[in-house]
């Protein structure tokens, strides 16, 4: 007799396969893993939400707080500061104390190049050496001999006239104007100066990136909840790597701005055309700024640290024009160093721990940072510069250790409008016209979200910008610097 040939104990196994109308779990309608190795029966459990285990990763602000943008129309920027208002030189070479005769360097016989600076019966300061052993006499020109860079001289000093030992055949001598003496009825009268300036320039550079999607891509919707570093939050589609090029761009604008350098020769991009660089801001403060090497606030390296290190800031922005108020860009161990040096200052409390405001109470909360300070006639305002930190841009090379930055405007002469105007001592100038605006351009290219404007079967997004740097008065910028 046919029939079918029954396995009770594999039918058994079976019988639990029995489907239900609805969704719902039952104790006959699911399916292990051991019966079913080609997929899983349940998906895992996926956060749609993106983790933000870097916190805000842009590093834009810095020039925001300093600065502003400003359009232009040309190839190059131009602007003109103030020279010194009193003569003085650091290198005169002094000859034999009989020949009474000074010689000034060539390369400031005169900045305004049209007369020299030193002229007949000027009275002058003659000096060398340190404060234990220095060299010190007081001096009147007389009729120059020679080339308009070597001067004859009396000293008052002496019996003779001549240079002291100490001061006759020496170079590297100090010297400055502070007035002038003249015989009753003399003639020829004061020596005409006309006034100093230097002229700087900088030039735009072209910054682009992109951003692109196939088509394919775009027709499979993925959604992802992200927070965008300004704060916002929602989802996004397949845009958020737009998103994030986009942000990454406009980094790229304010990093270029600080690291960017004029290019020493001829160099050519990837499609052959020729760019030159310009001069950002650390390669302006490392040519005609002022540059702090190592350091060290809190006195942990050395006996003259401490807040004396600070002091010999102060002392050199007294030279260059004492603009008050300043704001300090630092890294994070740079401004615990600050922290911990003004911390120092207190000596009151519990082993010389400041507490608090209110009676000094030990349960206050115990606050070891400081956001500004005032010490001799300067006012600091300190902020930490994320640039400095993160280990993927400057953070990684620790070579910078913060920046100090005058507050205010600076008034430089403008060539394009023929004018002295106000402007902050850092700011981005732009090129736009009533054509064009290259401030931050953003266009779509290709086949894809109604954009039919090539056979390209994707979506371009495109950004351009074209941008320079202003660095004004670069002489009351401080660069810290770690050389160790």
């Amino acid at each position: 007799m046919a029939g079918f040939a029954t396995a009770p104990a594999t039918l058994a196994n079976l019988a639990h396969l029995t489907p239900r109308p609805v969704k719902g779990l039952f104790g006959d309608n699911y399916l292990s893993l051991a019966d079913m190795d080609f997929t899983q029966q349940f998906l895992p459990e996926v956060y749609e939400k993106e983790i933000e285990r870097y916190g805000n990763r842009t590093i834009t602000g810095f020039l925001r707080m300093v600065g502003a943008e400003m359009p232009m129309a040309s190839d190059q920027v131009v602007w003109s500061e103030q020279g010194r208002l009193h003569i003085a030189y650091d290198n005169v070479t002094t000859q034999a104390a009989a020949t009474k005769t000074i010689s000034l360097p060539d390369a400031t016989t005169s900045p305004d190049g049209k007369a020299p600076l030193l002229g007949p019966n000027m009275t002058i300061v003659l000096s060398k050496g340190n404060v234990t052993a220095k060299a010190f006499v007081k001096a009147i020109v007389t009729p120059q001999v020679g080339t308009n860079v070597t001067y004859d001289i009396v000293v008052y000093d002496t019996a003779n006239g001549q240079l002291p030992t100490g001061l006759h055949t020496q170079t590297g001598v100090s010297t400055f104007v502070y007035g002038s003496e003249y015989g009753k009825g003399s003639s020829l009268a004061g020596n005409s100066i006309d006034a100093s300036f230097t002229q700087f320039s900088n030039k735009p550079i072209i910054l682009r990136d992109k951003y692109a999607v196939n088509g394919s891509d775009v027709a499979q919707i993925g959604w992802v909840e992200v927070t965008t570093e300004i704060g916002t939050g929602g989802y996004l589609w397949y845009l958020k790597s737009e998103h994030e090029s986009r942000i990454r761009f406009e980094d790229y604008l304010e990093m270029s701005m600080v690291e960017a350098t004029d290019a020493a020769g001829a160099i050519a991009d990837a499609s052959g055309a020729t760019i030159s660089g310009m001069q950002g801001l650390f390669d302006a403060l490392e040519t005609r700024g002022l540059v702090f090497n190592d350091a060290d606030f809190d006195g942990a390296s050395s006996a003259t640290a401490g807040l004396g290190a600070f002091d010999t800031i102060l002392q050199e922005l007294d030279k260059q024009g004492a603009i008050e108020e300043n704001m300090m860009f630092l890294d994070r161990e740079t401004a615990l160093s600050i922290d911990n040096m003004l911390a120092q200052q207190n000596s009151y409390g519990t082993d010389g721990t400041s507490y608090g405001v209110f009676e000094n109470s030990a349960e206050m909360a115990l606050n070891l940072g400081f956001s500004g300070f005032r010490r001799g006639s300067y006012d600091f305002y300190k902020t930490d510069w994320k640039y400095l930190n993160d280990s993927t841009t400057r953070g990684g090379i620790t070579d910078i250790s913060g920046v100090i930055v005058p507050a205010g405007t600076s008034t430089v002469y403008d060539q394009q409008l023929g004018q002295n105007i106000s402007r902050p001592f850092l700011h981005i100038r732009y090129r736009a016209s009533e054509a064009d605006d290259r401030r931050l351009k953003s266009w779509v290219t290709g086949s894809v979200g109604g954009n039919y404007t090539s056979d390209e079967d994707a979506m371009n997004v495109h950004f351009l910008s074209e941008r320079t740097l202003c660095t004004q008065a670069a002489n009351n910028f401080v660069l810290l610097k770690r050389t160790t």
